[in-house]
């Protein structure tokens, strides 16, 4: 650590903990986003159009309107239910929501690699509608969108730096308030680089690996 000023070492801990916070919030919003992603889909496959047009229109909304405004939105939301002062639940849901756009846009456009055939078995079966998707085209589906996926889910941990807005303190804002004290932006701003790759490289990683099993297959 010869390398670093002796007040960014101090910081390390801090620093440390940012990153804690990140891959908290992180892990806790690709989890809703995957949920709540093919809730969407499925609504957006249901014969009945008031389903449709509802899930059409979340799909919209998210997609239509800055993140940050949302993250405002559900922050000054959740006091009105008796959960006010909960900075992580607040960017937990927004940014876990507004990636469930996107995640299920993904699962939707992948929806052709199940077949039509494989439909109508499944239904000579007896199965239910929802018993078919959760069986035959959810996982058929998901596999699929894998590479996809976990290309959002980077773009989701890019995304968390808006927390900062309502107070959370994770890499980014503990990175400022640091630099604040220490007057290094440089070594401090390396250090949270260093931070995001360390969450960031696993996920591209796995991009990799799968596309080239996919290749092999």
């Amino acid at each position: 650590m010869a390398w670093l000023d002796e007040q960014v070492v101090a910081a390390l801990p801090e620093l440390g903990h940012g990153l804690l916070i990140t891959l908290t919030l992180t892990i806790l919003a690709a989890l809703l986003s995957v949920v709540m992603g093919q809730f969407i889909c499925y609504l957006q496959h249901r014969r009945f159009w008031l389903w449709r047009a509802i899930g059409r229109l979340y799909v919209s909304l998210m997609r239509g309107t800055p993140a940050i405004v949302q993250l405002f939105v559900v922050f000054f939301t959740l006091p009105r239910l008796g959960l006010g002062g909960l900075p992580m639940l607040a960017a937990v849901l927004a940014i876990g929501m507004n990636s469930a756009a996107y995640v299920s846009e993904i699962l939707r456009v992948n929806q052709s690699l199940v077949t039509r055939g494989q439909r109508e078995a499944a239904r000579t079966l007896g199965l239910s509608r929802w018993l078919t998707w959760w069986y035959i085209i959810n996982p058929q589906v998901i596999r699929a969108s894998l590479p996809m996926l976990v290309n959002e889910f980077t773009i989701l941990l890019k995304t968390t730096p808006l927390a900062s807005v309502v107070a959370l303190t994770e890499l980014t804002y503990a990175g400022q308030i640091v630099i604040a004290r220490t007057y290094d932006a440089t070594q401090v701003l390396l250090l949270v680089s260093g931070g995001y790759l360390l969450i960031a490289l696993p996920l591209i990683g796995a991009v990799r690996h799968l596309e080239a099993k996919r290749r092999t297959a």
